[in-house]
């Protein structure tokens, strides 16, 4: 069985998985928040297509294979509600929000290189892993098309901003940290006695992370947020005596829009974490966040958010303390400010685990084991839990890169 292990190829991983729906480099941030608006994923891959006999202006990032030169396609990389967010709080974006959407998508993208890798099919598991271990995020693997010849000049009429794509006649699919992860929980057995010794032991708990003060202003740790961001990881919120309270997660602010800039703008991080919580924003929260812009003469931004409509309709979850795997979300709909539109869920009619996040953070213990810090992970949809003691003082966080960096080299051992 172990031998089977070491022979799986990356293809093995991608069976049923979606095509990657994309975008072009020429798509401006308005054209990014609208795909994202209307999209079940919370990242869409970027793609630069260098084609000689086919320049289309309005190109969204779909390359046939039919009729004229084809040139080499290659995702650059992803790009997420939190990416727009962070962008717009930058200074030079405050004042006037709606310039700022009319930049293309280059400048959302991090200058990290290596965060996304193209690899092939027939790639082994070994080699997915160790390039993840490397640094890589997400590996685009192609995929079978779908489609015929034929059917693919049909769908390319009809073809929208954040429908599937075809680069030089292949699909493309993401393989992340998560699927992997998924694939060793379905073989766990194989790996005894490694899944049931605590994380403590494992060694695997980091202790580099990033904090903030419950009382801090949000936009201080703008910086840390973005680089989370790249990490998958978050942000830890603490008290003054070093109390884990909460979390500014990824996780959660890729379930918002980008109102949601100006809440990092005013707020502290306490209340940043109650006004995104998937509940929806507290009136007072909102009524103090538009009071503070219209303070820090942030007009601009101000009405860029709230001309659409006074109110809209959304979901509202169950709020309790820090979450188990086996934790159940269920929601009712609330009236709240169109100034945020806190989760996914309100962009689509669709409603799941992924679309949608509480603020409250995932956390285990010391003596937690590597299956049952595994399955929280799973669970909640997120690349890491966080590490506590029983007075809730923050140890560090557990990351799937540092699990999987355990089965790598247990997978050596069975060589």
């Amino acid at each position: 069985m172990a031998v089977s292990l070491l022979a799986r190829e990356v293809s093995d991983l991608c069976l049923g998985k979606p095509a990657l729906k994309s975008l072009s480099l020429t798509t401006t941030v308005t054209e990014v928040v609208f795909a994202l608006k209307n999209s079940d994923d919370n990242f869409l891959s970027v793609w630069s297509c260098e084609h000689t006999a086919k320049s289309n202006k309005e190109h969204r990032g779909n390359c046939e294979e039919d009729g004229g030169d084809t040139g080499e396609c290659k995702c650059v990389g992803k790009v997420s509600m939190v990416d727009v967010i962070c962008y717009l709080c930058k200074d030079e974006n405050l004042l006037s929000p709606s310039d700022a959407m009319k930049a293309p998508v280059s400048v959302l993208l991090p200058e990290i290189p290596g965060m996304v890798v193209h690899v092939e099919p027939t790639s082994s598991l070994l080699d997915a892993i160790d390039l993840i271990l490397q640094g890589a995020k997400n590996l685009v693997v192609p995929i079978k098309p779908r489609y015929s010849s034929s059917s693919r000049r049909k769908q390319h009429q009809k073809l929208s901003i954040t429908s599937p794509t075809i680069h030089n006649g292949r699909e493309f699919c993401w393989l992340t940290q998560e699927d992997i992860i998924r694939f060793f929980l379905s073989s766990i057995g194989l790996f005894a006695p490694l899944p049931a010794l605590s994380i403590d032991t494992l060694g695997i708990i980091s202790t580099e992370f990033v904090t903030i003060d419950y009382h801090s202003p949000a936009i201080s740790e703008l910086e840390a947020i973005s680089g989370s961001l790249a990490d998958e990881n978050s942000v830890a919120v603490i008290d003054s005596d070093g109390i884990f309270i909460g979390e500014l997660s990824p996780f959660t602010l890729a379930c918002c829009d980008e109102s949601v800039a100006a809440a990092i703008t005013t707020l502290s991080s306490g209340d940043l974490m109650a006004y995104i919580d998937c509940g929806g924003p507290p009136e007072y929260l909102v009524k103090l966040v538009m009071a503070r812009l219209k303070g820090r003469g942030l007009e601009a931004m101000l009405q860029e958010f709230t001309d659409s409509s006074c109110y809209s309709s959304t979901s509202s979850c169950h709020s309790h303390s820090s979450s188990s795997s086996s934790d159940e979300e269920s929601g009712s709909s609330t009236p709240v400010s169109a100034l945020q539109r806190p989760g996914k869920y309100s962009r689509s009619m669709s409603y799941s685990a992924r679309m949608v996040r509480r603020a409250e953070a995932i956390v285990c213990h010391p003596k937690s084991s590597l299956v049952a810090v595994m399955f929280q992970a799973i669970a909640h949809r997120v690349n890491y839990v966080w590490v506590i003691e029983h007075d809730c003082s923050l140890v560090g966080i557990v990351r799937f890169c540092d699990m999987l960096k355990v089965f790598r080299e247990s997978l050596e051992d069975m060589a």
